[in-house]
Parts: C-alpha cells; structure tokens; sequence
C-alpha cells in the first residue's frame, strides 16, 4: 500500500459518517463537488483581497493569505466527498465525472490566479514569484491534459510526484504557513515546489505513454 492509499483509508473513516448525513439528506455529488468550487473561489477573493491590502493593512493581508489556505484545504474535503458520496450513494455518472474533472480544473487556476496576484502586487522583487506561479498553473494544467489524453488512449497514466492531491496539500500548507509567521517566503517555496514537480510530473507522464504506446508495436 502507498502512502496515498494509507491516507485515503485515514480521510475516509473521517469523512463516511458526514457522507452516510448527505446520503439522508439527499444531497447529490453534483451539488458537493459544486460547494467545493464555492470553496475555491472564495479562497481566490481572499487572496485577490490580500494583494489589494499588502503595503497598506499586511497584518490583515496575511491573515487573509492563511484563511485562504485554511478554505483551499476544506475545499479539498469536497473533492473526496463528492467522488465517495457518488460511490456510497450509488449514485456514479457520466456526467458527474466530467463535472468533477472541470470543476477541478477551474478550482486549481482560480486558486492560483489569486496567489498570482498577491506576488504581482507584493512588490517588485516578488514580481519573478508571480511568473513561477503562473508556470505552476500551467503545469497543474498538463499533468491533468497528459491523464485525460492518455486515458483517451486506453492507457492508465496516474505516475508521477505531483498530482492533484498533492498540489492542494502543498497550495494549502504554504499560503497556512505565510499567514501565520507574515512571510511570504512560505508561500513563494509552495509556489515553486509545485512548478518543477508538475511539470516533471507532466513531462513524466509522456514519456510513460510513450513506453507504453511502444510496448504495443
């Protein structure tokens, strides 16, 4: 067992008493996996705010940068309800997965769009941070591409060091981390951690279809 599936048992013991209240309550995964998104955009003002306020209220502006990360986490207790609600509730759709994987796509960029901000408007000197963002959205984004163009071609293709899960808990723990000590250096290291791995990741993922697609031959 890897250490993903030890912490998906852990998470799933958490969260099965809350999916048996949904299942009552009729709540659909559609629904959760839509709040989540909630979530995330709700996490991107806080941080659209915190950009707006740096130089003028920073107290206040890391404050916001650590709430941020504290709702990026709660968000991504959706993202494993809705898929386990679908599974429990038998209630598993098409659609719901294409929901689910849009959603989720929208949720990283937005995300990361407002971290984006806090560096373009932190100040000249974190104005490289703020492209290092933007290259780990673009690698959030490929490694997802590379896994749906894959599975396209009948391939599995889950390798690699930085997947989704990862992404939020490293997103979530930096931005935690800066608003707790007021330093953006936390977040800054989060940021960079996950434009190498993803893009590793993505790159990683290519190279695994091609050994796989040239078994075939």
């Amino acid at each position: 067992m890897n250490y993903r599936d030890f912490l998906q048992k852990i998470i799933y013991r958490v969260i099965d008493p809350m999916i048996a209240t949904m299942i009552r309550l009729g709540l659909t995964p559609n629904a959760v996996t839509a709040a989540g998104f909630v979530g995330n955009l709700f996490a991107m003002w806080l941080f659209a705010e915190a950009a707006l306020m740096l130089g003028s209220d920073t107290p206040r502006a890391y404050a916001f940068i650590g709430w941020g990360g504290v709702i990026i986490l709660a968000a991504g207790l959706f993202d494993m309800m809705d898929g386990r609600l679908a599974r429990e509730g038998g209630m598993s759709s098409v659609f719901g997965a294409l929901w689910d994987s849009t959603l989720d796509r929208y949720s990283e960029l937005v995300t990361l769009f407002g971290i984006c901000l806090v560096f373009l408007r932190g100040g000249d000197e974190w104005f490289v941070m703020g492209v290092i963002t933007f290259m780990a959205m673009v690698g959030s984004v490929m490694v997802s591409y590379v896994r749906a163009r894959a599975e396209g071609l009948q391939i599995e293709c889950k390798v690699g060091l930085m997947q989704r899960p990862e992404r939020v808990v490293v997103t979530a723990l930096a931005a935690i981390a800066s608003g707790f000590t007021g330093n953006l250096w936390w977040l800054a290291g989060g940021m960079a951690l996950i434009a190498v791995l993803a893009n590793i990741t993505a790159f990683w993922r290519i190279a695994h279809c091609y050994r796989v697609l040239n078994s075939k031959r």
